[in-house]
This record gives C-alpha cells, sequence and structure tokens, in this order.
C-alpha cells in the first residue's frame, strides 16, 4: 500500500501503512501492560511496599515505560510526514515522559469494545460520555495515589490512608473543599492543581453532554406528539 493509497484523515495525521500495521499487532499488548501498570502501582502505593518487591515493581514499570518509549520511536520513524504524526500525537509523547497518564490508553480499548447507538451524534454523545466518566475516575484514582505516596511519610500530614486520599480527592475535584484533608508537601499541591483543573472541565463536558442528549429527546418527543396530533387532525391524509 502505498501513502496515496491511505485515507485522506489518516495522512493528516501522519499514519502510514507500516504505522497503521503496526499499531494493529500492539495495540491489545499495550492496553494490557498500561492495566498491569495500573495495577502494580496501586499494589505498590497502598501497601507502601518496602525493599526487594519495591524494587521489583520499580523495575518493572520502569521496563513497561521503555516498551512504550520503544513504541513511539518505532511510529514515529514509520509515519509519513512525521511532522504531521508528531504534532497529531503529542499525547503519546505525554505518556512516555507521564507514566499516569497511561492508564487514558484504557479508555480508547473501552471504547473499542462498546457497541455505540445507530446514530452518530449518540456515538460522538456515548464516547464523550465514557472518555469523561473514564477520565474524571482515573484523574482520581491516579492523583490519589500520587499524593498518597508525597503525604503518608511527611510530618504534619494528614492525608496517612488510601481511603483518606480518595476523600480528599473526591471532593476536590467537585469542588466542594470540606477542608478537612489537605496536601502539605509540593508533590501533593501540584496534583491538587492537575485535579481540580482537570476536574472543572471534565465535569463540565460530562454535564454538557448530558444536556445535548436531553435537549435531542426532548425535541425528538416534541416532533413525535406534533406528528401524532397532524394525523388525528387529517385521518385521510
Amino acid at each position: 500500500m502505498t501513502l496515496s493509497s491511505v485515507p485522506p484523515p489518516v495522512r493528516q495525521r501522519g499514519e502510514s501503512a507500516a504505522t497503521r500495521r503496526w499499531e494493529s499487532w500492539t495495540y491489545w499488548p499495550l492496553t494490557g501492560l498500561a492495566l498491569v501498570w495500573v495495577i502494580v502501582y496501586t499494589a505498590q502505593v497502598i501497601g507502601d511496599v518496602r525493599g526487594r518487591w519495591e524494587g521489583v515493581a520499580f523495575t518493572f514499570m520502569f521496563a513497561v515505560q521503555v516498551v512504550f518509549a520503544g513504541d513511539y520511536v518505532v511510529r514515529l520513524l514509520w509515519a509519513r510526514p512525521r511532522g504531521v504524526w508528531f504534532r497529531a500525537h503529542l499525547l503519546d509523547l505525554a505518556v512516555v515522559f507521564v507514566p499516569i497518564l497511561r492508564p487514558l490508553r484504557l479508555l480508547g480499548a473501552l471504547t473499542r469494545l462498546t457497541s455505540f447507538t445507530r446514530t452518530a451524534g449518540s456515538s460522538v454523545r456515548a464516547q464523550l460520555i465514557i472518555y469523561g466518566l473514564g477520565s474524571v475516575s482515573l484523574l482520581i484514582w491516579q492523583v490519589a495515589l500520587v499524593v498518597l505516596q508525597a503525604e503518608r511519610h511527611t510530618p504534619g500530614a494528614n492525608i496517612l490512608t488510601f481511603g483518606d486520599a480518595i476523600w480528599w480527592a473526591v471532593c476536590t475535584v467537585t469542588t466542594v473543599g470540606y477542608g478537612d484533608y489537605a496536601p502539605v508537601t509540593v508533590t501533593g499541591r501540584l496534583a491538587a492543581v492537575v485535579l481540580m483543573a482537570g476536574g472543572v472541565v471534565l465535569v463540565g463536558l460530562i454535564v454538557a453532554t448530558i444536556s445535548s442528549w436531553a435537549s435531542e429527546r426532548v425535541a425528538q418527543a416534541h416532533e413525535r406528539k406534533r406528528a401524532q396530533a397532524s394525523d388525528a387532525d387529517h385521518p385521510g391524509g
């Protein structure tokens, strides 16, 4: 297959036949690795793993990072044109250097497995809701782990268990902010900023998407009532 035979939307993202073939081979293995990474990182933080097992967990997570970096480099080398591909895949580059973004890959897998509704508009809204709810859940989970890891052994900190971290993250992302828990470390406070900014955007996206769906359903119901009234007024038509 030549580059000219690749569909225009794919060419606009810098994809080539080789990158598409590579992704078809590696998509699910890399998604599985992303899931295992989340599990290992969660177990490491919640269990406060020390000693030999801490080294094992670190080695595994570093190896996963090398695999994702290798995948990115291979696709970049095979992309045509590379500059277009690079600009269209900035999130993939971020995933290489910011491991806590790696679980976002699971959301893409979820949309591939889910059967959406028949209309294109509903399909887009379904994907937005999945990405929105999934992103909020992952954001809460990942930030809670980061904050717990940073705060747990810090003098004066009050986020000492995963339950505390999750409660704080949920209050923060929903902008409730009870104030019973708060990070005291620089890492914890930076994570809080990310959580607040991301929460505002994602919650707004979810609300807007659901409102759009509800408005469409109301409009459809109104149109059905008008059609039924028209049929009743003109029974012979």
